[in-house]
C-alpha cells in the first residue's frame, strides 16, 4: 500500500509561483477567441465579399475588440513568461562562453518589436 496525499481544487492558490503558473496556463483562453476570429475571417474572405464585409461588422463589435486586446495581452504575458524561462532551461554558449540571459531576454523583445514594426509597414494604414 502506497501514501497518496490528497490535494484540494485550489491546491495551486497557496503559493505565488503555481499562481503565475495557472495563469500563464490559462492564456490559452483569449488566443483561442482570436484564432476562432481569425479563422473565420480567412473563411469569410474565401466566401466573398458580402460574408468578407459580415466579418468586418462582427470584428468592429466593442466586445470583440476588447476580447482580442485581452487575446494581445496575454499573448504577451505568454511571451514575457517564456523568454524569462528560456535562458534557464536552454543557456546559449559561445565558444564556451555563456551569453548573459539578459541578453538573450533582450533580443528575444527586439524581435518582437522588429515584428511589430514590420507588420504595421506591411498591413497599416497608408
Amino acid at each position: 500500500m502506497s501514501y497518496r496525499p490528497t490535494l484540494s481544487r485550489t491546491w495551486w492558490l497557496k503559493n505565488n509561483a503555481f499562481k503565475l503558473y495557472m495563469l500563464r496556463e490559462a492564456t490559452v483562453l483569449p488566443l483561442t477567441f482570436f484564432l476562432l476570429c481569425f479563422t473565420a475571417g480567412c473563411y469569410s474572405l474565401w466566401q466573398g465579399e458580402v460574408q468578407w464585409q459580415h466579418w468586418q461588422t462582427f470584428m468592429a463589435h466593442p466586445l470583440v475588440l476588447g476580447l482580442n486586446g485581452l487575446a494581445m495581452l496575454a499573448s504577451l504575458f505568454h511571451a514575457w513568461t517564456f523568454f524569462e524561462l528560456f535562458p534557464r532551461v536552454m543557456p546559449i554558449r559561445i565558444g564556451g562562453v555563456v551569453v548573459s540571459p539578459k541578453l538573450i531576454v533582450g533580443a528575444q523583445w527586439l524581435g518582437v518589436l522588429a515584428m511589430i514594426i514590420l507588420f504595421s509597414r506591411l498591413f497599416g494604414a497608408p
